[in-house]
């Protein structure tokens, strides 16, 4: 049976790129909203935290109609950090849009996603977005893609592409880059006659491949998979099977079935084949499991889902302001709260630890660890973490490190800098281009030599850099890196911040709170120029006499504190150091609070 009504096609590019807003457009030209409906911009991303930050964290599943054929559209994430989502959402799909950056051309998570399309023998579609950009170079990016694909050993079929130029911001298409075009019929066009229609048996035993998890506390685990084979009914008896054979096939029953309409999940009784279902009733579905008929058991091979390769200690939260902010606080809430992530997220990992108030959370990058974190903070959780560490792996009796591919964009002037820092951080040069005004240059850098370098990188570009990365191999330990160059500004005692105590700490160096703060021992308060760390006394009043007046306060002037965000605050952490979360209040304090106790370990190490 060959469906010539539907197609199933993904959106992948590099982070910002633009997928989320061209699929807002293929939503409203291929009648998904009312024409006087009010669409917020960027609709697809509806967490809280990828409308702030502008990117897409979890792929989303929606559908579009043209022409009378339906084309179910997946919007897939940009940031290397949740690629475990881009890997196994292509298992869904016929074809892939490639959207490229008409400015920036290919970077390093193009060349990622579209290899994993390739791998799996999909059809490419090219489209050149943004080309209303003034620094727009459409003929040289095409160029560059066509290098890409065959750099990865693209077939013949695949370098032969259609390409189209886009504006996904104006919801335009066209075929030629000086021409803008004025809707995106020329896409939906080479949808439909490009990808192929998705094709089985239909009278064949069901198999499901389920690709996709969500989560309902109502309905527990729900499944998003394509009909590979036969047809799917409400209330049917299947049998759950697993191809690498982890566990032994069980029974279950579909007790709701749905499918995408627009924005929408809209229940349905039957589905056929590839038909992309959302289903729930199965207790312990998982990726990479199939529905089978009970009638023949036959599990679909699954891609493995690459391995997490930073790690951080996720804790009780044991500082003198313990309990006073958060909603949940135990070991035993917080152990539930990430065993409930781990049904959702393949990418990430919990193992418990010797201590029962802690685990480990292994996943993708920092990023992907510190949405985890701003998530549970906003919901309640209060807790500590440690410092984020890469995994080493044993390959061959050689202890091996996660080394990443380091693509940076950078104005001439700053090059030399860039050079200097990436070099101390055991960076090794792979290759350098100029574009225009700029220089583009590619390293190659282990891991933990990129922590805490994003916020200094900033610095030395002035923000006009452009730094992205991507894990690339395993290679032998490439020796010590130098976490931090600066020391910290701890307090001395606990106590409320206070005008003169601040004044006179801030010559000490870059303060992170401000007047009036809750402070206790051991809490770092700032940042020090020094390489050793220097416990300062914020809550230091001055001593009123006849001839020190409380009114000569007000001619003491702070500089303003340096807020840290939540990533700023895990790249700064030192080894010794934890970052308290709650829900107000990020603080960075020593592991050790007491200052004689901790000078003490200290001299134990340097003896």
């Amino acid at each position: 049976m060959i469906r010539e009504d539907l197609r199933n096609i993904a959106i992948i590019a590099h982070v910002d790129h633009g997928k989320t807003t061209l699929v807002d457009e293929m939503l409203k030209q291929g009648g998904a909203f009312r024409e006087n409906q009010v669409v917020a911009d960027r609709v697809m991303d509806s967490n809280a935290i990828e409308r702030e930050r502008g990117i897409t964290i979890l792929a989303k599943n929606t559908a579009a109609h043209y022409n009378g054929v339906k084309i179910n559209i997946i919007d897939t994430p940009g940031h290397a950090d949740f690629s475990g989502e881009v890997e196994r959402i292509l298992k869904m799909v016929n074809g892939v849009v490639l959207l490229v950056d008409a400015a920036e051309g290919p970077m390093p998570q193009t060349r990622f996603v579209l290899q994993k399309s390739l791998e799996l023998g999909h059809k490419v579609i090219i489209a050149v977005n943004k080309i209303d950009r003034p620094d727009a170079r459409c003929h040289e990016v095409v160029d560059e893609v066509l290098e890409l694909l065959l750099d990865l050993d693209a077939t013949e079929e695949q370098l032969e592409s259609p390409v189209l130029f886009c504006s996904g911001r104006d919801g335009t298409a066209s075929l030629s880059p000086d021409h803008m075009g004025t809707d995106l019929k020329p896409l939906f066009d080479a949808i439909i006659n490009h990808f192929d229609p998705p094709q089985g048996d239909e009278n064949g035993p069901l198999q499901v491949l389920v690709s996709a998890i969500d989560y309902n506390d109502y309905v527990g685990r729900i499944g998003i998979g394509r009909i590979e084979r036969g047809e799917i009914r409400q209330n049917q008896d299947v049998m759950v099977a697993d191809y690498h054979e982890s566990k032994q096939p069980y029974k279950g029953r579909i007790v709701s079935l749905n499918q995408i309409e627009g924005l929408k999940r809209v229940p349905t009784d039957t589905a056929k084949v590839g038909d992309i279902i959302i289903f729930s009733g199965i207790e312990n579905i998982t990726i990479g499991d199939t529905l089978c008929a009970p009638s023949c058991v036959e599990p679909l091979p699954f891609v493995k889902i690459s391995e997490p390769t930073v790690e951080m200690t996720f804790s009780v939260n044991d500082s003198p302001f313990a309990g006073r902010e958060g909603k949940f606080v135990t070991s035993r809430q917080i152990r539930d709260r990430l065993f409930r992530e781990l049904l959702k997220d393949v990418s990430l990992r919990v193992t418990e630890t010797d201590n029962a108030d802690s685990l480990k959370v292994a996943g993708r990058g920092e990023m992907h660890l510190s949405i985890l974190i701003e998530n549970m903070r906003r919901e309640g959780y209060e807790f500590s973490v440690n410092p984020p560490r890469v995994l080493m792996k044993e390959i061959d009796g050689v202890t091996c490190e996660p080394m990443e591919r380091l693509m940076i964009d950078v104005p001439e002037n700053c090059v030399g800098s860039v050079m200097e820092k990436l070099g101390s951080r055991k960076g090794e040069l792979l290759q350098m281009s100029p574009q225009g005004s700029r220089m583009r240059i590619e390293f190659l850098i282990p891991s933990r030599g990129l922590f805490g370098y994003r916020s200094e990188f900033l610095t030395d570009t002035k923000g006009e850099g452009i730094l992205n990365a991507i894990f690339d191999s395993y290679q032998p330990y490439k020796g010590e890196i130098t976490r931090r160059a600066n020391g910290s500004l701890i307090s001395y005692e606990t106590g409320v911040s206070v005008v003169y105590g601040l004044y006179n700490a801030q010559e000490r160096g870059t303060l992170f709170i401000d007047a009036g703060v809750d402070v206790y021992e051991g809490m770092v308060i700032g940042c020090s120029p020094k390489t050793e760390d220097m416990v300062v006394n914020v809550c230091k009043k001055k001593q009123l006499t006849n001839t020190r007046a409380s009114g000569s306060d007000d001619a003491l002037r702070l500089t303003p504190p340096r807020r840290m965000s939540l990533e700023e605050c895990l790249e700064f952490m030192a080894e010794d150091e934890l970052l308290e979360i709650t829900p107000e209040n990020i603080r960075i304090r020593k592991a050790i609070l007491d200052n004689n106790l901790r000078a003490k370990a200290n001299s134990k190490k340097k003896a």
